[in-house]
């Protein structure tokens, strides 16, 4: 059984002016360790369906199963990472990584040496007294993906956490991820906006059609692991992205693309 299981799902979102269709017939199935993109347009539900799985949105039809479970509020063992780090200002990066915890009410005590141990896998072993102000913006990212890890979450929701990342440090957040999720083979749903990244991160990438989001494709990605970010001259690596680029331009995106001869496969972010 998939870990996750996402049937007929659809989503209207109602309001004076006249309803919006976010969502309609979205079918999907995660399995358990799987590293999945999602890649769409802006404003083609990507969040909203990220919403739903994590329980802090209900769809207006068809069912989320996450762990034989239907999805009524956020389920257990889930992590989330927004784009935004949402850290708390006033906190030192240790106390923000264990902010989980006293969520739960659990004994801050009992998780200290776990956090970090996670802030030291993360490349951050000597700032845990430091505050969020003190830190970079990919510095300031790693700290959220270890609250996100911190309790052990078996399904890891990532909404476009690098979008605001420049183009080195978003590399780097790449190779770190991929070396995390190697290492604790989390289920990881990953939002992003480039064909390059979806690849480079994915075992699957699934692209989701404008506005009411469907699901228009999926394929799977057969590059070797551990990647190094060579494998983006890759003649496999160009042909996914090659791929998943006429599939934008089928939809209507990337028609302006300029090409030269020999550089077709050139990846690209401009979706």
């Amino acid at each position: 059984m998939p870990l996750v299981s996402i049937r007929n799902v659809g989503k209207i979102y109602r309001s004076r002016k006249g309803d919006v269709a976010a969502l309609e017939d979205i079918n999907l199935d995660i399995e358990a360790s799987q590293f999945v993109s999602l890649l769409g347009p802006s404003g083609c539900g990507k969040s909203t369906l990220l919403r739903c799985i994590a329980g802090l949105d209900q769809p207006t039809s068809g069912d989320i199963i996450v762990r034989d479970e239907r999805v009524v509020e956020p389920p257990a063992s889930l992590g989330m990472v927004f784009q935004r780090d949402v850290l708390l200002e006033w906190r030192t990066v240790l106390k923000n990584v264990l902010l989980p915890v006293e969520a739960q009410r659990l004994r801050v005590g009992d998780w200290a040496d776990r956090a970090r141990a996670l802030l030291k896998l993360m490349g951050l072993s000597g700032f845990e007294e430091r505050h969020p102000w003190e830190l970079s913006g990919g510095m300031r990212q790693r700290v959220s993906i270890c609250r996100a890890l911190l309790l052990d979450p078996s399904l890891l929701l990532m909404d476009e956490p690098f979008g605001a990342l420049d183009a080195l440090t978003r590399d780097e957040m790449n190779l770190e991820l991929q070396r995390v999720w190697m290492q604790h083979k989390k289920t990881v749903l990953f939002i992003t906006h480039s064909i390059s990244e979806a690849v480079f991160s994915a075992d699957r990438v699934v692209v989701m059609s404008p506005h009411p989001g469907r699901i228009l494709t999926a394929i799977d990605i057969e590059l070797e692991r551990p990647r190094t970010l060579a494998i983006r001259e890759s003649a496999l690596f160009l042909q996914y992205t090659r791929h998943l680029r006429q599939v934008f331009q089928d939809m209507g995106f990337l028609r302006g693309e300029p090409t030269r001869p020999g550089h077709e496969g050139a990846t690209s972010d401009a979706a």
